[in-house]
């Protein structure tokens, strides 16, 4: 599933690259490898949640996630775990609120049932991690909109190795910087630059941005990523059709907004990025038992 629409995928093939059938025209013929059709390992499970929020109201995924990104960084992997949930009859402030209840949920949680862990993350990882999650579980997530967020950025563009200005996608610097400085706690950060975002999210009224929400969060940046759900059939496919996305590659989901559709919308937590929140670990590759990452397949 490319629901990103981004082409960062592993391609998946049983041909033998140095003798793989071809077409008239040279292409690589995919109609005689395994699945008929080119493919690819999924980034998300959040096309085929939509559908199942159709039917059940309230779901959630929780699988591997492949991206092949070259981001050598200390928050990247090329395999990870999301939890997606999706919720029927909901806009971008139940997203949130969704969100933000989860996350204190699980936090709560954690730090009740294991002490002694928790305790040991805090006097030999990352002194100070108890009261930080204590304080966060107690207050408000802020928002703010993206193009708020830009002007507040670029009063500190000095201190930034990347550029900020409206239209970019923010860098973990610039994240960082608004949850670690500015705010100093979570932020909701909503209403980005369609062009920046997946083809899926509600247009919103301005016609230049969407209904999409990033919580960032102090030490990680970006752990959540969520929008409402464009549910407007002549919307969602006049964008496509902008993006160059066949609608027949898509046509079951397209279905769900000709055949007894609502507004929803939903999000995709990285579990590996909750953890390391969680925990004070500042590398990715140091809260997964495997860690598979650009330039390195060892286990």
């Amino acid at each position: 599933s490319d629901c990103e629409g981004a082409g960062e995928m592993f391609h998946v093939t049983t041909f033998d690259p140095d003798s793989a059938p071809r077409t008239e025209d040279g292409a690589v013929d995919y109609s005689q490898d395994f699945f008929g059709k080119p493919t690819s390992l999924t980034v998300s499970g959040q096309l085929e949640g939509e559908c199942m929020a159709m039917a059940f109201g309230k779901i959630y995924t929780f699988g591997p996630t492949f991206r092949a990104e070259k981001s050598n960084t200390p928050r990247h992997a090329a395999e990870f775990w999301m939890i997606e949930p999706e919720i029927a009859f909901a806009d971008l402030q139940d997203d949130m609120a969704l969100a933000q209840d989860m996350i204190k949920y699980v936090l709560r949680y954690v730090l009740e049932q294991c002490p002694q862990e928790m305790k040991f993350f805090n006097d030999f990882y990352d002194k100070g991690l108890i009261e930080r999650l204590e304080n966060l579980i107690s207050a408000d997530f802020c928002q703010v909109t993206y193009t708020e967020a830009v002007k507040l950025l670029e009063e500190h563009k000095d201190e930034f190795e990347y550029p900020v200005y409206w239209g970019c996608d923010l860098q973990t610097e610039h994240e960082r910087y608004l949850t670690e400085k500015i705010f100093q706690k979570p932020v909701f950060v909503t209403d980005y630059p369609k062009e920046i975002k997946a083809f899926y999210m509600r247009l919103n009224d301005d016609g230049k941005t969407v209904a999409a929400m990033d919580l960032l969060v102090p030490g990680v940046g970006e752990i959540i990523g969520g929008s409402q759900r464009e549910e407007r059939l002549d919307v969602l496919t006049a964008r496509m059709d902008e993006l160059g996305l066949k609608q027949e590659d898509y046509s079951w989901y397209l279905d769900l907004r000709r055949f007894g559709g609502c507004k929803h919308a939903g999000y995709g937590l990285g579990f590996e990025r909750l953890i390391m929140y969680m925990t004070g670990v500042s590398n990715i590759r140091d809260v997964l038992p495997f860690p598979r990452v650009t330039g390195s397949a060892e286990f």
